[in-house]
């Protein structure tokens, strides 16, 4: 075995090149995600050919210098989203190994944990099922294979010279990439049951196996035997395609001031106008932008409000519709957008796909695309649990990037009405008449809500003051105790749950939230049973911080 030097590094360049070529095809093939567009193993090879070709042009004198050499040409040639990544995972390595005359065992598995932090950090939402995933299997392998403090990210020049890699423990340069391999061949198996479209065409992520290629070259650099990790890529039915969408490239000089604001702010913009939005540093002061939206002005607008944009490459990208192999019954999904990390635990275990949000914001227009489009399916209906979340999610039912699916948007004004229209959901049915259904459940679901008053206020009730408890019907104040009151709370959730039921209701719904009492699911419990024993009670931990109890009567 041979250490990571730099001709270690040109070796490891050209076996990468020599094998992207020869499984461009099938890589091309599998690509499905996050569009159907068949270019990832063309990317991946313009990408790592144009940083050969740039290493093959110096003579750098340790392996530091030739990493960067790579690194520095993939980030200003990268192409596509797994190109960026590429080039990102270079850049990692190249940072961690600084000017090391060659790396050992131990500072390649730092490089290795570098890269995947420097690809994960360019990704606006890193996805599970993914390239990303793939490398990050990886980086926690290693971490646990050779500890984190095994090999240094930030090791100086002087540190790297005195220890002149000649360390006598510790793992061989090769045996870490070899585990590397093994590692990322065992996650990228596993990319099917993470992600939806993979599975419904039967293929593994296509970036993933071209990371795969990668590090099986750095096995065959470092050990000299060529070893491929995995042979058993399936083939699948092309998806149909249409043009709509396009992918949009350019490298963005920004100016030092408010750096971090700024590249913050444009990742935003860029996430509103389409998904698989990447800003990857590619120099001093200089980033790699790239996403897939439908207005290539506006993206290209958004780098101007930050920055310079220039080297701009725009090319027609391919937006798949389902393919036409999906089973019976997968041909259509239900989904969620919600608040609260209890209520999606909830309704994951149902085999409902969810987005959480944080209370204090909406999605955003990347993140509400990847859950409709990470279903694979041809008719998606959404419910959202609550009123500014019902709103996002139908500003992007026409959103170019779903065009060749149907998204129907069920208003829901409360969890509890999510949690309503799911009960009812049957796969067996139309879509037509599912949906139906699950719009007349919602609707049909009247809505209660606890509260504590932020600041005084004059209701239809009568005047509240800050700390008050407010018990809502329907978005209506109907009742107030007041905050000196010792059991208010308890004493407000019998009022709105009384009032609720006076009109009707055989099943009562509570999530309780994050702020709520302890014990305030047993108090409505023995009053229901006390008071109403032919109604049906069920209370859940809802995990929202806007409202102490959630409260759904059908």
């Amino acid at each position: 075995m041979r250490a990571l030097d730099a001709e270690a590094v040109r070796d490891w360049a050209e076996a990468c090149v020599r094998d992207l070529r020869a499984l461009r095809g099938e890589i091309d093939d599998i690509n499905v995600y996050p569009v159907a567009d068949s270019d990832t193993g063309s990317n991946l090879l313009h990408t790592m050919t144009a940083a050969r070709n740039a290493l093959a042009e110096v003579v750098p004198p340790n392996a530091g210098a030739a990493l960067t050499a790579l690194a520095d040409a993939a980030v200003r040639a990268a192409k596509g989203n797994s190109g960026i990544i590429l080039s990102q995972v270079l850049r990692g390595m190249a940072r961690s190994a600084g000017n090391a005359a060659e790396l050992d065992g131990a500072a390649l598995a730092a490089a290795l944990r570098a890269a995947d932090t420097a690809a994960t950090a360019a990704v606006a939402r890193p996805m599970a099922g993914t390239m990303l995933s793939v490398l990050h299997a990886v980086a926690v392998a290693l971490d646990e294979t050779f500890g984190s403090d095994f090999g240094s990210a930030d090791r100086t020049t002087e540190a790297t010279e005195a220890a002149e890699v000649t360390a006598t423990t510790g793992p061989e340069p090769g045996e870490v990439a070899t585990l590397a391999a093994k590692i990322a061949a065992d996650a990228l198996a596993q990319t099917p049951h993470q992600l939806a479209p993979l599975a419904a065409a039967g293929v593994v992520d296509a970036g993933g196996r071209g990371l795969l290629v990668v590090l099986d070259a750095l096995a065959e650099a470092l050990t000299g035997v060529r070893k491929q990790s995995f042979d058993d890529v399936t083939d699948t039915t092309h998806a149909n395609t249409a043009q709509q969408a396009w992918e949009v490239m350019y490298l963005l000089t920004v100016s030092d001031e408010n750096r971090a604001a700024a590249l913050s702010e444009l990742r935003r913009a860029l996430s509103e106008l389409g998904d698989s939005v990447t800003v990857a540093e590619a120099g001093e002061a200089e980033y790699a932008i790239h996403v897939h939206c439908a207005d290539i002005g506006a993206a290209l607008e958004a780098g101007l409000d930050h920055g310079r944009p220039h080297h701009v490459r725009v090319e027609p990208l391919l937006t798949p519709k389902p393919p036409d192999t999906v089973a019976a019954g997968a041909d259509r999904a239900v989904v969620a957008v919600v608040h609260g990390e209890a209520l999606a635990r909830l309704i994951e275990a149902e085999g409902t796909p969810v987005l959480t949000v944080a209370a204090d914001r909406e999605p955003t227009t990347e993140e509400l695309l990847n859950l409709i489009n990470g279903t694979a399916a041809a008719h998606v209906t959404v419910l959202p649990g609550g009123i500014h979340l019902t709103a996002a999610a139908e500003r992007v039912t026409n959103h170019p990037m779903v065009a060749g699916r149907d998204v129907v948007v069920v208003p829901c004004s409360s969890p509890v009405q999510v949690l309503a229209a799911l009960a009812v959901h049957d796969p067996g049915r139309r879509a037509g008449a599912d949906v139906v259904a699950m719009a007349e459940a919602a609707a049909a679901t009247r809505r209660g809500e606890l509260t504590v008053a932020a600041e005084d206020a004059i209701t239809w009730v009568g005047r509240v003051f800050a700390g008050d408890v407010l018990g809502f019907i329907d978005g209506e104040v109907v009742l107030v105790e007041p905050r000196d009151t010792a059991d208010r709370v308890e004493r407000a959730a019998i009022g709105v749950l009384d009032r609720m039921l006076a009109v009707g209701g055989e099943l009562v719904t509570v999530l309780v939230g994050d702020d709520a009492p302890a014990g305030i699911a047993d108090v409505l419990a023995e009053h229901v049973r006390a008071e109403r024993p032919d109604v049906e009670l069920v209370c859940y931990p809802g995990g929202q911080a806007d409202a102490m109890l959630l409260i759904g009567v059908e």
